[in-house]
């Protein structure tokens, strides 16, 4: 039997949760993503002369590209997370429409190493999970949450995190190196 909380519990809690996402079908899941643009768009507000970085999508995670475009349009810098080390926070650097993207881990686009590095005002995540608390399960990298922890020591980084209903838990029992996000939005599908 598998310990509530443990490393363990917490695989095989991502590996359904997955599986559940990426069940939903593409068009629910598109009137979702443009029901948690509008959401993200009435949260956040303003966004000219931030950096807003989002995220690019994977395995059934919300798509928010058009989001994206959208406060481009209205004067932010978009950026994409980066690993550039195990075990180190994320970089993140100015993605740009019609900009070549290189794959980085996991195969997801990037962009190339002489985009411009950027540090973000704004901080969208997809989600595993999530809980009321706002904690998120991630993909298990830690990746996110030492980049918050740095985010938070140098920047006043809002951090958001998002995905669907169907991801929502009633706790991740976070570790003590769990850090929660400022605002969870998960929309129904």
């Amino acid at each position: 039997m598998t310990e509530i909380g443990s490393s363990q519990w917490r695989r095989d809690m991502r590996a359904d949760l997955i599986a559940r996402r990426q069940e939903i079908p593409v068009a629910q899941r598109n009137k979702a993503d443009a029901k948690l643009a509008h959401m993200l768009g009435e949260y956040i507000g303003d966004v000219a002369g931030k950096v807003v970085s989002i995220y690019w999508p994977f395995r059934g995670e919300p798509d928010l590209r058009t989001f994206a475009k959208a406060c481009r349009q209205q004067g932010a810098v978009i950026a994409l997370p980066v690993v550039v080390e195990k075990a180190a926070p994320l970089a993140f650097r100015e993605w740009a429409d019609g900009m070549s993207l290189d794959r980085g881990v996991w195969n997801i686009p990037i962009p190339p190493a002489d985009a411009p590095k950027v540090m973000p005002d704004i901080v969208i995540a997809p989600v595993v999970g999530a809980d009321a608390d706002n904690y998120r399960l991630g993909y298990g990298g830690g990746f996110f949450d030492r980049t918050l922890e740095h985010l938070r020591q140098s920047k006043a980084a809002k951090a958001i995190g998002v995905g669907y209903a169907e991801q929502r838990m009633e706790t991740i029992y976070p570790h003590k190196y769990d850090i929660p996000m400022d605002h969870m939005i998960l929309v129904d599908t």
